[in-house]
């Protein structure tokens, strides 16, 4: 072999050698990491607290893809017996994934596929009604343009056949006019959620099992704050059917949750996971710190399967309800999180024109110190009105120690109160479609209209079961002049 050949060799062994070290895989439930790693409740100045890693390795490894569900009449000829047939496949195989370009696309698998495996349904009865989609409940809902139901998904598995419901896209992603789907920003449409709730056995917003419990306390389960004096939330055990369930959806739309640990009262806006960029901070109270990939992987692993809910003294499982019921393969929520961090917003369709550059002026002198470029945020934190944190917390956290006054309820009276709420990211505030952490506003209009100040005010989103209240808070810019307000939304739709 001549010089050249071997230099050739060399070359490409080493470049394989640092492609495999770039893509170091992290323990997802890391001991070490865990350790600092969710920030400490204001209330209480604890912690949440973790399973062990030992806990969560020692849980079953579920690794298996799934594949849409279609509506009456939409399903190709000879799928579901293919499906009935059919061998289990693993959701992800890293034997075959040589470059982090083939580790993203694994990854969109995993975020496309990937269903909430404490919700799959095995019986008979339950599996006809989603093949043949002809029951009168199902008949209610619209398909998606390629003919599927939103949030079902069939999962073959070594039981056989199973009906799941979707994990990531539930909430992670939007349907667009033409037809096609963003993965990142929330669900566009609220269909998924209700097609989950007629899967799941699960009482209450538990992604996994809650032997014992009733709906009613499984929904208090869901959302008490035991350590708070006069908790809303213990209403929810004496409330009659229809009057929980006037709360629970006005609590859920477009982009809207109230999550596990949240608040049918308190609700919080489904997060953009492509503004992630440039973050610290998980959550919109900071629940948990973003130090890289691990966190995002150790973050879907909790979400959906692996909440101890403890608080200090405050356990909010019982012991029969204190397991993991399964855990993901490093492997997937690796790739997964590495999908998340690779997508982009689309394409703006905002021209950049005279009005916005005026707009634009107006911003660098109001507003770029808290919404930074080229990310738009800062990064650092903001306090919750009434909250003030220790001197230890100032130390460790990235803080701007003022409140912008916005409502603190998700931030003090809930399982998440933290404090704090982070500085959002600006990027792509043309496309969200609602504003603040509860998603009261749904347009940048709304949100620099000064009127929202007042408690007559009809906000288009969030409003509980009331049809009118303030929307407080964040008031830069309602002062500024019309025609500055109006230049600075245009410019704010640029980003």
């Amino acid at each position: 072999m001549s010089l050249r050949g071997v230099s050739f060799v060399f070359l490409s062994v080493a470049l394989r050698l640092s492609a495999q070290q770039a893509l170091q895989i992290p323990k997802t439930w890391d001991e070490e990491m865990l350790h600092e790693w969710a920030t400490p409740i204001a209330a209480l100045s604890v912690r949440p607290g973790h399973f062990s890693a030992k806990e969560y390795y020692a849980s079953p490894v579920d690794n298996y893809r799934s594949y849409p569900v279609y509506a009456a009449g939409r399903e190709p000829a000879g799928y579901f017996e293919r499906l009935r047939k059919a061998k289990p496949e693993p959701l992800i195989q890293p034997a075959g994934l040589k470059t982090k370009a083939e580790w993203i696309a694994a990854g969109k698998r995993v975020f496309e596929e990937s269903d909430i495996g404490s919700f799959r349904r095995y019986e008979a009865d339950i599996i006809e009604e989603f093949h043949l989609a002809k029951s009168a409940r199902l008949a209610r809902l619209t398909p998606r343009k390629d003919g599927t139901i939103p949030g079902a998904r069939w999962v073959v598995t070594d039981r056989g056949l199973a009906l799941g419901a979707e994990n990531c896209t539930q909430c992670h992603r939007r349907a667009l006019p033409d037809g096609g789907v963003l993965d990142g920003p929330g669900m566009s449409d609220t269909a998924a959620f209700f097609v989950t709730g007629m899967i799941a056995t699960v009482p209450g917003l538990s992604a996994v099992p809650l032997p014992g419990d009733s709906s009613t306390t499984g929904t208090w389960r869901s959302f008490a704050v035991p350590w708070l004096p006069g908790d809303i939330h213990e209403q929810i055990k004496t409330m009659d059917g229809p009057a929980l369930g006037r709360v629970f959806l006005a609590s859920i739309g477009p982009d809207l949750t109230p999550r596990w640990s949240g608040s049918i009262f308190y609700p919080a806006k489904i997060p953009d996971l492509i503004a992630l960029k440039g973050q610290k901070y998980i959550d919109a109270t900071a629940t948990h710190k973003l130090r890289g990939t691990g966190d995002i992987m150790r973050y879907a692993a909790l979400v959906s399967y692996a909440d101890i809910s403890d608080f200090g003294t405050h356990r909010l499982l019982t012991d029969a309800q204190r397991k993991i019921p399964f855990h993901l393969p490093d492997e997937a929520l690796y790739a997964m999180a590495l999908y998340v961090e690779s997508l982009e917003a689309p394409a703006n369709p905002n021209p950049f024109d005279a009005r916005a550059a005026a707009g634009k002026k107006i911003f660098e002198r109001d507003c770029s110190a808290c919404h930074t470029p080229p990310f738009y945020t800062s990064g650092k934190l903001t306090l919750a009105e009434g909250f003030t944190p220790s001197p230890a917390l100032l130390r460790e956290y990235d803080v701007l120690p003022v409140s912008v006054r916005t409502d603190a309820s998700l931030a003090m009276k809930t399982r998440k109160g933290t404090g704090f709420y982070k500085i959002p990211s600006l990027r792509g505030v043309w496309y969200r479609g609602r504003y603040l952490h509860d998603g009261a506003v749904t347009s940048l209009e709304e949100m620099f209209n000064p009127a929202r100040l007042d408690p007559a005010f009809v906000p288009s989103g969030f409003k509980s079961i009331d049809t009118h209240r303030a929307v407080p808070g964040h008031e830069f810019g309602l002062r500024l002049p019309a025609a500055d307000r109006a230049n600075l939304i245009v410019f704010l739709k640029t980003l």
